[in-house]
Protein backbone atom coordinates (compact mmCIF):
# COMPACT_ATOMS: atom_id res chain seq x y z
CA UNK A 1 0.00 0.00 0.00
CA UNK A 2 0.85 3.35 -0.94
CA UNK A 3 1.93 5.31 2.42
CA UNK A 4 -1.01 8.04 2.55
CA UNK A 5 2.38 11.23 4.00
CA UNK A 6 3.36 10.24 0.26
CA UNK A 7 0.55 11.92 -1.68
CA UNK A 8 0.28 14.68 0.80
CA UNK A 9 4.00 14.94 -0.26
CA UNK A 10 3.55 14.71 -4.01
CA UNK A 11 0.38 17.14 -3.58
CA UNK A 12 2.75 19.55 -2.11
CA UNK A 13 5.29 19.37 -4.66
CA UNK A 14 3.02 19.24 -7.64
CA UNK A 15 0.47 21.61 -6.74
CA UNK A 16 2.48 23.74 -4.57
CA UNK A 17 6.01 24.19 -5.44
CA UNK A 18 5.73 23.68 -8.88
CA UNK A 19 2.11 24.76 -9.53
CA UNK A 20 1.94 22.36 -12.63
CA UNK A 21 -1.02 23.70 -15.31
CA UNK A 22 -2.86 21.54 -17.31
CA UNK A 23 -1.01 20.77 -20.21
CA UNK A 24 2.38 21.63 -18.96
CA UNK A 25 5.32 18.70 -18.88
CA UNK A 26 7.05 18.29 -15.93
CA UNK A 27 10.48 16.25 -15.42
CA UNK A 28 10.69 14.12 -12.58
CA UNK A 29 14.37 13.16 -11.95
CA UNK A 30 14.54 10.56 -9.63
CA UNK A 31 17.38 9.60 -7.76
CA UNK A 32 17.95 5.98 -5.65
CA UNK A 33 14.05 6.93 -4.38
CA UNK A 34 11.74 4.25 -4.17
CA UNK A 35 9.80 3.79 -7.02
CA UNK A 36 6.42 4.23 -4.97
CA UNK A 37 7.06 7.60 -4.48
CA UNK A 38 7.75 8.35 -8.42
CA UNK A 39 5.05 6.48 -9.13
CA UNK A 40 2.59 8.68 -6.87
CA UNK A 41 3.82 11.89 -8.41
CA UNK A 42 3.70 10.80 -11.52
CA UNK A 43 -0.49 10.42 -10.75
CA UNK A 44 -0.38 13.68 -9.34
CA UNK A 45 1.09 15.27 -12.25
CA UNK A 46 -1.21 13.54 -14.45
CA UNK A 47 -4.23 14.46 -12.00
CA UNK A 48 -3.16 17.92 -12.77
CA UNK A 49 -3.59 17.86 -16.01
CA UNK A 50 0.54 17.48 -16.76
CA UNK A 51 2.35 15.33 -18.92
CA UNK A 52 5.33 14.21 -16.61
CA UNK A 53 8.77 12.47 -18.16
CA UNK A 54 10.74 10.71 -15.66
CA UNK A 55 14.27 9.60 -15.47
CA UNK A 56 15.52 7.09 -12.78
CA UNK A 57 19.22 7.31 -12.02
CA UNK A 58 21.79 5.89 -9.63
CA UNK A 59 24.85 7.26 -7.85
CA UNK A 60 26.67 4.39 -8.01
CA UNK A 61 26.35 4.81 -11.99
CA UNK A 62 27.08 8.21 -12.22
CA UNK A 63 30.19 7.80 -10.01
CA UNK A 64 30.90 5.18 -12.84
CA UNK A 65 30.30 7.35 -15.60
CA UNK A 66 32.24 10.43 -14.18
CA UNK A 67 35.32 8.28 -13.63
CA UNK A 68 35.42 6.92 -16.83
CA UNK A 69 34.12 10.00 -18.84
CA UNK A 70 35.50 11.71 -21.27
CA UNK A 71 34.90 15.08 -22.50
CA UNK A 72 32.99 14.31 -25.55
CA UNK A 73 30.99 11.88 -23.59
CA UNK A 74 29.75 14.63 -21.00
CA UNK A 75 28.95 17.14 -24.06
CA UNK A 76 26.93 14.69 -25.56
CA UNK A 77 24.92 13.53 -22.27
CA UNK A 78 24.54 17.26 -21.88
CA UNK A 79 23.34 17.94 -25.22
CA UNK A 80 20.69 15.42 -25.10
CA UNK A 81 19.72 16.11 -21.38
CA UNK A 82 19.52 19.98 -22.19
CA UNK A 83 16.96 19.30 -25.02
CA UNK A 84 14.91 17.81 -22.92
CA UNK A 85 14.78 20.51 -20.04
CA UNK A 86 14.30 23.13 -22.88
CA UNK A 87 10.72 21.30 -23.86
CA UNK A 88 9.52 21.22 -20.14
CA UNK A 89 8.27 23.72 -17.76
CA UNK A 90 8.17 22.01 -14.36
CA UNK A 91 11.04 19.94 -12.59
CA UNK A 92 11.08 17.89 -9.48
CA UNK A 93 14.40 16.50 -8.32
CA UNK A 94 13.95 13.34 -6.03
CA UNK A 95 17.33 12.15 -4.32
CA UNK A 96 17.79 9.47 -1.92
CA UNK A 97 20.64 9.25 0.10
CA UNK A 98 22.17 5.56 -0.22
CA UNK A 99 26.04 6.41 0.60
CA UNK A 100 26.61 10.53 1.02
CA UNK A 101 30.04 9.52 0.37
CA UNK A 102 29.33 8.04 -3.21
CA UNK A 103 31.19 9.97 -5.22
CA UNK A 104 33.97 11.43 -2.52
CA UNK A 105 36.64 9.15 -4.90
CA UNK A 106 35.47 10.89 -8.52
CA UNK A 107 39.18 12.67 -9.18
CA UNK A 108 38.77 16.42 -8.78
CA UNK A 109 39.76 17.04 -12.90
CA UNK A 110 36.42 14.59 -13.60
CA UNK A 111 34.46 16.57 -11.02
CA UNK A 112 35.00 20.01 -12.36
CA UNK A 113 34.76 18.58 -15.74
CA UNK A 114 30.90 17.19 -15.02
CA UNK A 115 30.10 20.51 -13.06
CA UNK A 116 31.35 22.44 -16.24
CA UNK A 117 29.96 20.73 -19.07
CA UNK A 118 26.92 18.63 -18.09
CA UNK A 119 25.74 20.29 -14.71
CA UNK A 120 25.88 24.00 -14.87
CA UNK A 121 24.41 23.85 -18.44
CA UNK A 122 21.78 21.47 -17.66
CA UNK A 123 21.02 22.71 -14.87
CA UNK A 124 22.68 26.20 -14.28
CA UNK A 125 21.50 27.77 -17.22
CA UNK A 126 18.21 25.71 -18.40
CA UNK A 127 16.35 24.37 -15.60
CA UNK A 128 17.53 27.03 -12.75
CA UNK A 129 16.37 29.76 -15.45
CA UNK A 130 13.79 28.63 -17.22
CA UNK A 131 11.77 25.85 -15.31
CA UNK A 132 9.51 26.26 -12.28
CA UNK A 133 11.56 23.73 -10.36
CA UNK A 134 11.97 21.92 -6.28
CA UNK A 135 14.62 19.70 -5.32
CA UNK A 136 14.19 17.47 -2.47
CA UNK A 137 15.83 14.21 -0.73
CA UNK A 138 13.61 11.54 0.25
CA UNK A 139 14.14 9.88 3.72
CA UNK A 140 16.41 6.41 3.93
CA UNK A 141 17.84 4.79 6.58
CA UNK A 142 21.30 5.95 5.62
CA UNK A 143 19.87 9.44 6.34
CA UNK A 144 18.39 8.50 9.76
CA UNK A 145 21.49 7.08 10.64
CA UNK A 146 23.39 10.38 9.96
CA UNK A 147 20.66 12.58 11.75
CA UNK A 148 21.12 9.59 14.81
CA UNK A 149 17.68 8.74 14.81
CA UNK A 150 15.63 5.81 14.25
CA UNK A 151 13.92 5.16 11.28
CA UNK A 152 10.42 5.35 12.09
CA UNK A 153 11.26 8.34 14.05
CA UNK A 154 13.39 10.22 11.28
CA UNK A 155 10.32 9.50 8.52
CA UNK A 156 7.63 11.31 11.02
CA UNK A 157 10.30 14.25 11.60
CA UNK A 158 10.66 14.30 7.66
CA UNK A 159 7.32 14.24 6.52
CA UNK A 160 6.78 17.36 9.37
CA UNK A 161 9.22 18.94 8.02
CA UNK A 162 8.49 18.77 3.96
CA UNK A 163 4.76 18.63 4.41
CA UNK A 164 4.36 21.99 7.00
CA UNK A 165 2.10 24.98 6.48
CA UNK A 166 4.73 26.56 3.84
CA UNK A 167 2.10 29.65 2.86
CA UNK A 168 2.02 30.75 6.72
CA UNK A 169 6.04 30.36 6.28
CA UNK A 170 6.02 32.83 3.14
CA UNK A 171 3.38 35.28 5.26
CA UNK A 172 5.90 35.27 7.64
CA UNK A 173 9.08 35.75 6.04
CA UNK A 174 8.11 39.49 4.31
CA UNK A 175 9.11 41.59 7.31
CA UNK A 176 12.15 40.06 7.15
CA UNK A 177 12.86 39.76 3.48
CA UNK A 178 12.17 43.71 3.26
CA UNK A 179 14.65 44.42 6.05
CA UNK A 180 17.52 42.47 4.66
CA UNK A 181 16.94 44.28 1.17
CA UNK A 182 16.90 47.65 3.03
CA UNK A 183 20.23 46.72 4.79
CA UNK A 184 23.61 48.29 4.03
CA UNK A 185 25.81 47.31 6.92
CA UNK A 186 25.32 43.33 8.65
CA UNK A 187 27.57 41.87 11.45
CA UNK A 188 27.46 38.75 13.03
CA UNK A 189 29.18 37.89 16.54
CA UNK A 190 29.42 34.47 18.23
CA UNK A 191 31.87 32.47 19.49
CA UNK A 192 35.06 32.60 16.80
CA UNK A 193 32.87 35.02 14.97
CA UNK A 194 33.03 38.06 14.55
CA UNK A 195 32.21 39.44 10.80
CA UNK A 196 31.09 42.25 9.04
CA UNK A 197 30.12 43.13 5.36
CA UNK A 198 27.37 44.98 3.58
CA UNK A 199 24.54 44.06 1.79
CA UNK A 200 23.63 47.33 0.19
CA UNK A 201 21.87 47.35 -3.72
CA UNK A 202 21.50 43.49 -3.58
CA UNK A 203 17.85 42.11 -3.46
CA UNK A 204 16.82 39.73 -0.61
CA UNK A 205 14.92 36.42 -1.37
CA UNK A 206 12.57 34.77 0.65
CA UNK A 207 12.44 30.48 0.23
CA UNK A 208 8.87 29.32 0.70
CA UNK A 209 8.70 25.81 -0.62
CA UNK A 210 9.31 26.77 -3.76
CA UNK A 211 12.65 25.80 -5.01
CA UNK A 212 13.68 23.26 -2.03
CA UNK A 213 11.62 21.11 -0.04
CA UNK A 214 12.33 21.38 2.87
CA UNK A 215 12.36 25.35 2.63
CA UNK A 216 12.87 27.96 5.52
CA UNK A 217 15.31 30.73 3.97
CA UNK A 218 16.07 33.98 3.70
CA UNK A 219 18.91 34.83 1.45
CA UNK A 220 20.60 37.80 -0.15
CA UNK A 221 24.39 38.11 -0.94
CA UNK A 222 27.53 40.37 0.46
CA UNK A 223 28.53 43.25 -1.61
CA UNK A 224 32.18 40.63 -3.14
CA UNK A 225 34.87 42.87 -1.55
CA UNK A 226 33.24 43.80 1.70
CA UNK A 227 33.31 40.84 3.57
CA UNK A 228 36.44 41.36 6.95
CA UNK A 229 37.10 39.42 9.83
CA UNK A 230 36.35 35.70 10.46
CA UNK A 231 33.94 33.59 11.33
CA UNK A 232 33.94 29.97 12.91
CA UNK A 233 31.12 27.18 11.71
CA UNK A 234 29.99 24.93 14.76
CA UNK A 235 28.17 22.62 12.16
CA UNK A 236 29.53 19.74 10.52
CA UNK A 237 28.85 19.92 6.21
CA UNK A 238 30.17 17.19 3.23
CA UNK A 239 31.23 18.65 -0.08
CA UNK A 240 32.03 15.99 -2.49
CA UNK A 241 31.32 14.04 -0.77
CA UNK A 242 34.10 15.04 2.04
CA UNK A 243 32.72 15.55 5.67
CA UNK A 244 34.28 18.61 7.14
CA UNK A 245 34.02 19.90 10.68
CA UNK A 246 34.99 23.04 12.50
CA UNK A 247 35.50 25.12 9.52
CA UNK A 248 37.06 28.67 10.44
CA UNK A 249 37.36 31.07 7.80
CA UNK A 250 39.50 34.27 7.65
CA UNK A 251 38.49 37.22 5.04
CA UNK A 252 39.59 40.61 3.78
CA UNK A 253 38.20 42.79 1.41
CA UNK A 254 35.86 39.71 0.68
CA UNK A 255 38.82 37.62 -0.03
CA UNK A 256 39.13 34.32 2.37
CA UNK A 257 42.40 34.54 3.09
CA UNK A 258 43.05 31.98 5.90
CA UNK A 259 40.92 28.06 5.95
CA UNK A 260 41.36 25.55 7.93
CA UNK A 261 39.57 22.60 9.23
CA UNK A 262 39.17 18.97 10.19
CA UNK A 263 40.09 17.91 6.34
CA UNK A 264 42.48 21.61 5.49
CA UNK A 265 43.49 20.04 2.63
CA UNK A 266 40.38 19.49 0.76
CA UNK A 267 38.98 22.66 1.71
CA UNK A 268 41.93 24.42 0.08
CA UNK A 269 41.89 22.09 -3.07
CA UNK A 270 37.72 23.25 -3.17
CA UNK A 271 38.69 27.16 -2.21
CA UNK A 272 41.50 26.84 -4.95
CA UNK A 273 39.06 25.68 -7.66
CA UNK A 274 38.82 29.40 -9.44
CA UNK A 275 38.86 33.11 -8.32
CA UNK A 276 35.33 33.23 -7.41
CA UNK A 277 35.54 30.05 -4.69
CA UNK A 278 37.36 32.41 -2.42
CA UNK A 279 34.32 34.91 -2.37
CA UNK A 280 31.23 34.77 -0.59
CA UNK A 281 28.13 34.36 -3.44
CA UNK A 282 25.00 34.15 -0.92
CA UNK A 283 24.18 34.95 2.92
CA UNK A 284 21.22 33.66 4.31
CA UNK A 285 19.10 32.66 7.33
CA UNK A 286 17.47 30.07 8.49
CA UNK A 287 13.58 29.97 10.29
CA UNK A 288 12.13 26.26 9.56
CA UNK A 289 10.65 25.24 13.42
CA UNK A 290 10.58 21.79 12.74
CA UNK A 291 14.59 21.52 11.95
CA UNK A 292 16.42 21.77 15.03
CA UNK A 293 19.91 20.58 14.88
CA UNK A 294 22.30 19.55 11.70
CA UNK A 295 22.25 16.10 9.76
CA UNK A 296 24.73 16.38 7.16
CA UNK A 297 22.29 16.88 4.73
CA UNK A 298 22.42 20.48 3.07
CA UNK A 299 19.10 20.72 2.24
CA UNK A 300 18.31 20.20 5.34
CA UNK A 301 20.73 21.87 7.78
CA UNK A 302 20.88 25.44 6.28
CA UNK A 303 17.40 25.74 7.09
CA UNK A 304 17.77 24.79 11.32
CA UNK A 305 15.51 27.28 12.66
CA UNK A 306 18.85 30.11 14.94
CA UNK A 307 21.41 29.50 11.88
CA UNK A 308 22.75 31.25 9.48
CA UNK A 309 24.82 30.13 6.54
CA UNK A 310 27.45 31.59 4.48
CA UNK A 311 28.36 30.50 1.40
CA UNK A 312 32.09 30.67 -0.70
CA UNK A 313 31.56 30.40 -4.70
CA UNK A 314 28.76 31.43 -7.28
CA UNK A 315 26.33 33.67 -6.56
CA UNK A 316 22.35 33.70 -7.65
CA UNK A 317 22.99 35.45 -11.08
CA UNK A 318 18.99 36.15 -11.77
CA UNK A 319 18.15 37.01 -7.97
CA UNK A 320 20.59 37.92 -5.33
CA UNK A 321 23.94 38.47 -7.75
CA UNK A 322 27.05 40.34 -6.37
CA UNK A 323 28.90 39.79 -9.50
CA UNK A 324 30.51 36.54 -8.05
CA UNK A 325 31.34 33.91 -9.87
CA UNK A 326 32.65 30.38 -9.68
CA UNK A 327 32.14 26.40 -10.27
CA UNK A 328 31.24 26.07 -6.62
CA UNK A 329 28.60 27.02 -4.30
CA UNK A 330 29.46 25.41 -0.75
CA UNK A 331 26.44 26.46 2.05
CA UNK A 332 28.75 26.85 5.49
CA UNK A 333 26.54 26.64 8.45
CA UNK A 334 26.77 28.33 11.94
CA UNK A 335 24.23 27.42 14.97
CA UNK A 336 23.33 30.27 16.67
CA UNK A 337 21.12 28.93 19.12
CA UNK A 338 21.72 28.93 23.06
CA UNK A 339 22.28 25.51 23.09
CA UNK A 340 24.97 25.70 20.75
CA UNK A 341 26.96 28.67 21.79
CA UNK A 342 24.61 32.04 20.70
CA UNK A 343 25.35 34.54 18.46
CA UNK A 344 24.22 37.87 17.39
CA UNK A 345 23.12 39.55 14.07
CA UNK A 346 22.80 43.05 13.21
CA UNK A 347 21.26 45.01 10.39
CA UNK A 348 22.78 48.37 10.75
CA UNK A 349 23.11 48.82 14.18
CA UNK A 350 20.05 47.03 15.15
CA UNK A 351 19.89 43.95 17.30
CA UNK A 352 17.92 41.43 14.54
CA UNK A 353 18.57 38.13 16.03
CA UNK A 354 20.01 36.83 19.30
CA UNK A 355 20.80 33.48 20.27
CA UNK A 356 18.28 31.91 17.71
CA UNK A 357 15.55 34.12 17.90
CA UNK A 358 14.25 37.34 16.19
CA UNK A 359 14.54 40.40 18.63
CA UNK A 360 11.96 43.17 16.35
CA UNK A 361 8.12 42.78 16.74
CA UNK A 362 7.67 41.85 13.06
CA UNK A 363 10.27 39.11 13.19
CA UNK A 364 8.98 37.31 15.85
CA UNK A 365 6.29 35.66 13.74
CA UNK A 366 9.15 33.60 12.61
CA UNK A 367 10.33 32.58 15.80
CA UNK A 368 9.57 28.47 16.23
CA UNK A 369 7.03 28.65 18.63
CA UNK A 370 4.98 31.17 16.02
CA UNK A 371 5.32 28.83 12.81
CA UNK A 372 4.65 25.55 14.05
Amino acid sequence: MIDPRMTQLADVLINYSTEVKPGEKILIEAIDVPPEITCVLVEAARKAGADPLVTIKCNRVLRSLLINSSEEQLKLIAEVEAARMKQVQAYIGLRGTLNVSELSDVPEDKMKAYQSIWWRPVHGQIRVRETRWVVLRYPSEPMAQQAKMSTAAFEDFYFNVCTMDYHKMGVAMQPLRKRMHAADQVKLVGPGTKLSFSTKGIPAIACDGKLNIPDGEVFTAPVRDSVNGVIQFNTPTIYQGVPHENIRLEFENGKITGATSNNTTHLSTVLDADEGARYVGEFALGVNPYITRPMLDILFDEKIAGSFHFTPGAAYEDEADNGNRSQIHWDMVCLQTEEAGGGEIWFDGELIRKDGLFVPDDLKPLNPENLK
